[in-house]
């Protein structure tokens, strides 16, 4: 009988809390990930903040993605306010994401690759800051580097990747990156800001961010060709601050499939993305800035 009372207490403070809190919207667009994607959902099963609506797009894959993800259907209906699950033919990962947004109903909304994780604290840690700065429209954490197996990589001095710790120079992607940007502090103001992602994307991945100003304002990815992430920083850049919380919050999954390693790939894409942002640019009022760095390139 005690265990009995002890879980409706327990359920009902669950609910108390879950709706005191912002509904936080988590959107995973899921590729080919079958090996990946049950480690991904219990990170976010296992978040402390409880006031979540999980929304899971299958974009077509032809493995046993689809069939992972309803394996967790049970626990996930359970566990989250929401949980959404769409398994469509393949359009692409901006396609993917816009569907996701436009089913989500959070304050705040974040985006995971099917093949990353979360620590378990990483959703309140960044909501609790965003919740306490209106000014700023994103926040996002330090991330460690992963193998295919979940085991920790580490940077070399080459650039390269290893799994011994006394050879590496970097020791989370986030300090990788501050290597290749020395010019951005990231925890000052330059962090973030439209000027310095003209030159480049660099914040780490497992970001937290205001969902109105991305879908009403922005309207949403670009589905032209294009760095989806990329895309991202550069139109919210424009509506406000960007905060890096320098604690471990994300895992980044490396291996054979990932996009950043297709080089060619990677440079068109950037290179289509800048194309792009002539439009938006002028379209919210930072010409002045864009024209200035298309003339600083030439």
């Amino acid at each position: 009988m005690k265990k009995v009372i002890s879980r409706i207490l327990k359920k009902i403070r669950f609910l108390f809390y879950k709706n005191k809190e912002d509904l936080i919207s988590i959107v995973i667009p899921a590729y080919n990930h079958e090996k990946y994607i049950e480690e991904c959902i219990e990170s976010i099963i296992s978040q402390t903040y409880k006031n979540i609506e999980l929304i899971i797009i299958n974009d077509g894959s032809t493995d046993l993605t689809a069939e992972k993800i309803q394996s967790k259907a049970k626990d996930c209906k359970r566990r989250f306010k929401k949980f959404i699950f769409v398994d469509k033919e393949n359009e692409g990962v901006s396609k993917t994401l816009n569907k996701g947004c436009l089913k989500s109903k959070g304050k705040f909304i974040v985006f995971c690759a099917s093949d990353d994780s979360f620590t378990h604290d990483a959703i309140k840690t960044m909501h609790d800051f965003l919740k306490s700065n209106p000014e700023y429209v994103l926040a996002v954490g330090n991330n460690y580097l992963i193998d295919d197996k979940s085991k920790r990589l580490f940077w070399d001095c080459n650039g390269d990747t290893t799994s011994e710790i006394e050879n590496a120079e970097s020791l989370s992607f986030g300090s990788h990156l501050q290597k290749i940007r020395k010019e951005i502090d990231f925890n000052s103001d330059e962090f973030g800001t439209y000027k310095s992602f003209l030159k480049g994307n660099y914040i780490p991945n497992g970001y937290l961010l205001r969902n109105d100003i991305f879908i009403e304002k922005v309207g949403g990815f670009e589905e032209r060709p294009s760095l989806e992430d990329y895309f991202l920083h550069l139109q919210l850049s424009k509506f406000g601050k960007y905060k890096y919380i320098d604690k471990h919050l994300f895992n980044y999954r490396w291996h054979d499939r990932n996009t950043i390693k297709q080089r060619d790939k990677m440079v068109k894409l950037t290179e289509n993305t800048i194309e792009l942002e002539k439009e938006y640019a002028y379209k919210f009022g930072f010409e002045d800035a864009y024209n200035q760095f298309i003339d600083d390139e030439d």
